[in-house]
């Protein structure tokens, strides 16, 4: 084992000793798709530091028990179609299609990063993400209904699309208050009857939502 996967391990036996990493099947996706993975080579040695790290077009890669909350919250299950609004580097996807084990559908507005997550998806082995050019704000409709849908990027609100686009019974998870300053981690439920029922999951911060349904440009 490197140097660089013995860091990793310990990071990840810390989030699990702090009750971030809950279950064994995140800890199995979280060592299977190391962050140092999908960053620069100028940050790999900073990958196992749980703290975000920079990536191209001035954005990050979230901390690992950011990732690890989110995860865990969304409830991930075998067979289950799921959307992540906002690919970065392509690691949250990466963990997400080692949960569900069938294909993830990502969307990403900044062509620089749609061609950096590729790249690091290839170089990691992971063949069942596919990642999409286009404003994540408005949800990717040709694959909905989705069970679950991850927002890495925080939003004014709620974008309805979003909403619109889960199943009923379908989990919404999106960070939702100011631009890039303090957000609410927010679990948006679909009953049946198409109502929703939100959850504040506490207080967290992302990069800005930027679309149609998000913070404008």
């Amino acid at each position: 084992m490197g140097r660089l996967d013995e860091l990793w391990r310990r990071t990840v036996e810390n989030l699990v000793r702090e009750g971030l990493i809950k279950s064994d099947a995140v800890r199995r996706a979280f060592l299977k798709y190391p962050r140092y993975l999908f960053v620069e080579k100028r940050y790999r040695a900073y990958a196992h530091v749980d703290e975000p790290l920079p990536i191209p077009a001035g954005q990050t890669v979230s901390a690992p028990h950011m990732v690890a909350i989110m995860l865990e919250l969304a409830g991930l299950e075998r067979g289950m179609n799921v959307l992540e609004v906002g690919t970065g580097s392509g690691w949250n996807a990466a963990l997400v299609t080692e949960l569900v084990k069938t294909d993830v559908y990502t969307i990403e507005r900044i062509p620089e990063l749609v061609e950096f997550a590729r790249r690091n998806l290839e170089r990691a082995g992971v063949e069942s993400v596919h990642v999409i050019l286009g404003d994540g704000s408005r949800g990717f409709p040709p694959k909905a209904p989705y069970d679950r849908i991850l927002v890495t990027a925080g939003a004014p609100e709620v974008p309805r699309p979003l909403v619109e686009q889960l199943k009923p019974g379908g989990k919404l998870i999106i960070p939702v208050g100011g631009y890039h300053l303090w957000q609410e981690l927010l679990e948006v439920i679909k009953r049946p009857d198409g109502s929703v029922e939100v959850k504040n999951r506490g207080g967290v911060a992302f990069v800005p939502l930027i679309g149609e349904y998000g913070w404008r440009q």
